[in-house]
């Protein structure tokens, strides 16, 4: 058997890995006039407003190696930023991608996860126009800032959700959080018995939600194609009731969502029965399943309300009536976020 091949990061240098890495960057938007190979990045200028977030990922933290390919890393770094400039009702159009790379790392290495941050580039329609190497001796660390556009009447802001407005959800819930569980579950199995082959045949859904989720762009751009602008919004990120409560706190509402409109695929339910966890936890504080949380206006609900993939869950009340789950029975019970927590 041949020897996979492995080049020292070394043997190229810094400037000669972002050479290496540059080769393959196509820059696509009118307003990146400038991208790598220059001090800085040079953007036109812009009628629109313009958002930027920055997300950082960290080995051992916010992924696991020992079941997450490179390829998948790559795409999921850039979907995350994404899904934080779809949150803004806004299109992205630049990102940077900055690493921090131990001599674990070859340069085939690199060269695997750009390939699935360019994929993502050109699936999301946007520029890689700069960034940053270093050496880490912490294991790998993905730092991308991500920036947008919007029309200044266009935007969402999570202060925005007004009482009566109709609370909105996409896709199905939960799905990354118990594929998480699966993954883990098949890595301890490896490392008690290396000659088990990891069963991942029967859960390819919700794995692949947790290995590649997808931001909702299409989401943002059927928006604008129907002129509907949501009242608020937030990408699911740290779990639908934590998300919740932020919208509440930034907007000086109170929340009513019910049980059976929650939506949740039947991978996931399965699976987290198999796990011995409640589904409907899994929903209110799984998180890593960036969809989109919004509120409208009544008004807008007959635009959307055929829509197969917007969920109509709840509604917004006035801020002393809290924050409530109306279970199947009927009973209101008080929302508790329970998701990610980052320190």
């Amino acid at each position: 058997m041949d020897k996979e091949k492995r080049t020292e990061i070394g043997t190229l240098g810094e400037f000669g890995l972002i050479d290496q890495i540059n080769k393959q960057v196509q820059l696509k938007q009118a307003s990146s006039l400038k991208g790598i190979g220059d001090d800085a990045a040079v953007l036109g200028p812009s009628d629109k407003l313009r958002v930027v977030t920055t997300d950082m990922l960290l080995e051992g933290v916010h992924f696991d190696l020992s079941y997450t390919p490179l390829k998948h890393l790559g795409f999921k770094a850039i979907a995350v930023n994404v899904s934080d400039v779809a949150a803004m009702n806004a299109i992205p159009t630049q990102v940077t991608v900055s690493l921090g790379l131990s001599n674990r790392f070859s340069v085939e290495a690199v060269e695997e996860l750009y390939e699935g941050i360019n994929l993502a580039a050109n699936h999301y329609n946007l520029d890689l126009v700069g960034g940053d190497t270093t050496s880490s001796r912490a294991g790998l660390i993905i730092a991308v800032t991500a920036i947008g556009e919007v029309g200044e009447e266009e935007i969402s802001y999570r202060s925005g959700a007004r009482q009566n407005d109709i609370v909105c959800a996409t896709g199905d819930l939960g799905g990354a959080f118990v594929g998480l569980q699966v993954l883990e579950r098949e890595k301890q199995v490896f490392l008690s018995d290396p000659k088990m082959q990891p069963q991942l045949d029967k859960y390819p859904y919700i794995t692949g939600r947790q290995l590649r989720p997808d931001a909702r762009m299409d989401i943002i751009h059927e928006l604008r194609e129907l002129k509907v602008v949501p009242t608020s919004m937030m990408d699911i990120s740290d779990g639908l009731a934590s998300e919740l409560f932020h919208i509440c706190k930034a907007s000086g509402v109170g929340v009513a969502i019910y049980e059976d409109k929650l939506p949740i695929d039947k991978q996931t339910y399965d699976t987290a029965l198999e796990f011995n966890l409640d589904p409907i936890t899994c929903v209110l504080n799984g998180g890593e399943d960036y969809e989109l949380l919004f509120t409208i206006n009544q008004k807008d609900f007959k635009l959307l309300e055929k829509h197969p993939d917007i969920h109509f869950i709840g509604h917004v009340t006035a801020a002393g009536d809290g924050k409530v789950l109306v279970t199947k029975s009927g009973s209101a019970v008080p929302l508790k976020a329970q998701g990610w927590q980052h320190f």
